[in-house]
């Protein structure tokens, strides 16, 4: 099954899971009550920490969920706050050994960024540890792949907009070749 987050990310061939870490919990939860997949793919857009390239393709089976706070030592977190998906069928080449950070907040400062890059996190993605922690749950690997639309700096949220329809572009062509063995 492929998922997507929805409001400006949708595919006709995705299921919507909705914008941040609770509504793609919720909603997620909802379908994997539902129908159990073999195997879930979220595709969506991903902010760079620096590391990585405007329109580069990344997968991944590894996020954490990290606020700037955290990196600051001014909070703490009594939750496991890192997840790997279960292994799949994709082979280990094919995995880039990312680690995304998902948060509620989108990183608007390059310093700011520095630090999670610093912490060996490359990108970010609202919704991609919900995820994982949905499909741990209902024991299904899962995998996630992004497509780099900024950085994480103070253009962060133009740019992301000027490169959302190219990225889905991107996504969309490589969900539907790359992964069909996968689903």
């Amino acid at each position: 099954m492929i998922l997507s987050a929805g409001l400006g990310e949708t595919f006709p061939f995705a299921v919507p899971i909705g914008v941040g870490l609770v509504n793609a919990s919720i909603n997620l939860t909802r379908v994997l009550m539902k129908k159990k997949p073999k195997n879930l793919l979220f595709i969506g857009t991903a902010g760079s920490y620096g590391k990585h390239k405007e329109f580069q393709l990344l997968t991944s089976n590894r996020a954490v969920n990290i606020e700037i706070g955290f990196l600051q030592n001014l909070s703490y977190s009594p939750i496991m706050c890192e997840i790997r998906g279960a292994e799949t069928n994709v082979s280990r080449g094919t995995l880039s050994k990312i680690l995304v950070n998902s948060s509620n907040f989108i990183t608007a400062d390059a310093e700011q960024a520095k630090l999670f890059l610093e912490y060996g996190l490359s990108i970010e993605n609202m919704e991609f540890f919900a995820v994982l922690k949905a499909a741990e749950k209902f024991n299904i690997p899962a995998l996630g792949l992004f497509c780099i639309t900024n950085d994480c700096d103070k253009d962060a949220h133009d740019n992301f907009f000027k490169n959302q329809r190219e990225a889905k572009e991107l996504l969309k062509k490589n969900a539907l070749s790359d992964y069909k063995d996968f689903l």
